[in-house]
């Protein structure tokens, strides 16, 4: 959203409550929707999964881009939807790929890490200047991700697939880092209705290159909840919007990190998952990291959530 919306939007703000409870109820639907896509990825793969979810999504977003008032985006904007496609692909393959091997709240916690790495690609991107913040920020994030490495080695006969899941999240987080940036260059010249159906129609032609190999249909039973997930990530990515659209990120950027405790209690109920003490202790020092960097730029602060 552009920095001229925000304001104008802003400007007739008087409490960020509203805000701040729509923003929650939308970290609560991601959330959701993430343990139902660990559950599809288990059941048919990551590449299956976003595939199909893709596809649905571009459905979804296509009516609503068709029955609403639009524009064709110039060829300078689809190669902007495209690049960022292709990232945000990375991202969704990676991220639910490490998913599937870790525990819901694990790889929510390890996720919280891409602000961080906002801040060091905007300066190496951008050229803004990287302040102490960020350094602190980044030390402490640091720290967050070693402790639940630490945790993992002392899990025998589980560490090394769940190494593999680490190295796959934090590779999702990098890449979306990136995505931070090439989001906010996004919104500058194209609504969220259009940037949600053209990013959905990019990720499902990239990946349908590969269809010939690896595609499955997917399984009757499991139409159901790929709709959902479908409907949970375009209405949280909305609600989110929203919020943003009228809150300051000072207010919402707390609310946000919400979904670890979400992934707690649904990894427990749904997977039966226990979070161990140094998940615990490893996500307090990342969210602690990134609220110093939400101080340092809130602009760049903002959670993966908001891209799956």
């Amino acid at each position: 959203m552009s920095e001229a919306v925000k304001t104008s939007s802003l400007s007739g703000a008087v409490s960020p409550m509203i805000p701040v409870l729509i923003c929650a109820l939308a970290i609560f639907l991601l959330s959701g929707m993430d343990a139902a896509m660990k559950s599809l990825v288990i059941a048919v793969g990551v590449y299956n999964t976003v595939l199909w979810r893709s596809m649905v999504a571009t459905l979804v977003a296509g009516a609503a881009w068709s029955a609403g008032p639009r524009s064709k985006p110039t060829l300078p904007v689809l190669r902007l939807h495209a690049l960022r496609a292709a990232v945000v692909g990375i991202v969704l393959v990676s991220f639910f790929w490490g998913l599937a091997r870790l525990p819901l709240a694990e790889a929510i916690g390890l996720s919280f890490v891409a602000p961080l790495f906002a801040l060091f690609l905007a300066a190496l991107l951008l050229g803004e200047r990287i302040r102490r913040q960020a350094v602190w920020a980044s030390l402490a994030g640091i720290a967050g991700v070693a402790i639940i490495l630490a945790g993992q080695f002392g899990q025998a006969g589980h560490s090394q697939d769940a190494l593999l899941g680490t190295a796959a999240v934090l590779v999702s987080t990098v890449f979306y880092g990136y995505n931070l940036i090439l989001a906010r260059r996004q919104a500058l010249l194209a609504k969220p209705v259009e940037i949600m159906l053209f990013q959905n129609l990019c990720v499902a032609i990239i990946l349908g290159f590969a269809a010939p190999w690896l595609a499955v249909a997917m399984p009757r039973d499991l139409w159901l909840p790929l709709v959902g997930v479908t409907v949970l990530s375009l209405a949280g990515q909305f609600l989110m919007s929203w919020s943003y659209a009228r809150a300051e990120a000072q207010y919402l950027i707390p609310t946000e990190y919400s979904a670890f405790i979400w992934a707690i209690a649904l990894g427990w109920f749904f997977f039966d998952e226990a979070v161990a003490w140094t998940t615990l202790a490893g996500a307090c020092l990342i969210v602690a990291g990134c609220l110093i960097a939400a101080r340092a730029n809130p602009k760049l602060a903002e959670p993966i959530e908001a891209a799956v």
